[in-house]
């Protein structure tokens, strides 16, 4: 069996005629934690969109496992293992921290007591929020229960995008210190993050995406030496 959990191949994605994806190819290995780095509008977003299946690629192939995936509905890539905690969190905020959770599970079937207790042993904060409404949460809490969520669904690959988001730098170093222990506990992680600093000290192995184009792929460490990617990403003359 390959090591390969989630492959893209040759992924073309347009919107409307414009194109915003224009061939790319990656691959994520089952452990890994893999970061996707490039500019605003490079197309790290709608990357994560079309493996979720929130965009169709108009061609080229997303496997899961060696399955293609690309032509399914979101909910039926949820149901195979593709979790995302989005861009903006989109928690339900009218609903509580514990039914927010409830809806990460919603593929699932069977007892979810131990996923519960995982997630607030991963964010102490969310047991203490459980019927808090998730709207009242500040962003930085927001965003564990948004990674919480994508968890609760036992996913083979979990997509992040910008998990420091509006997140105050506290919090940030917080989650991404959950981050590396969740990564270390098994799950493998396909992150988007403007913090290129951040995204290259968590990550195995990087992507750098420049106008729907893969530039740059290599270990994170190599990319962090690479001039043009201490330049444009990392505020390095």
């Amino acid at each position: 069996m390959t090591d390969t959990v989630l492959e893209l191949r040759d992924v073309h994605v347009f919107y409307g005629n414009i194109e915003a994806l224009k061939g790319i190819s990656l691959e994520v290995r089952r452990g890994e934690c893999v970061t996707l780095i490039g500019s605003n509008g490079a197309g790290k977003t709608t990357t994560l969109r079309a493996i979720a299946g929130l965009n169709r690629p108009r061609s080229g192939t997303i496997s899961l496992e060696g399955r293609p995936i690309h032509s399914l509905p979101a909910h039926a890539i949820v149901a195979l293992g593709v979790s995302q905690a989005p861009e903006g969190r989109h928690v339900f905020p009218a609903m509580s921290v514990r039914e927010n959770l409830e809806m990460g599970a919603f593929t699932r079937k069977g007892s979810t007591s131990d996923d519960f207790d995982r997630i607030y042993s991963l964010f102490p904060v969310l047991s203490e929020r459980a019927k808090q409404a998730a709207g009242t949460l500040s962003g930085g809490e927001q965003q564990m229960l948004a990674i919480g969520r994508a968890l609760m669904a036992h996913p083979k690959v979990l997509l992040l995008d910008e998990p420091s988001l509006g997140v105050s730098p506290v919090l940030t170093q917080r989650i991404y210190e959950t981050l590396r222990q969740i990564n270390e506990q098994g799950t493998t992680i396909l992150l988007v993050e403007q913090n290129a600093n951040m995204a290259l000290d968590l990550a195995d192995r990087g992507y750098v995406l420049e106008t729907g184009t893969i530039v740059l792929a290599d270990a994170t460490d190599t990319l962090r030496s690479s001039p043009d990617v201490r330049r444009a990403y990392l505020g390095e003359s």
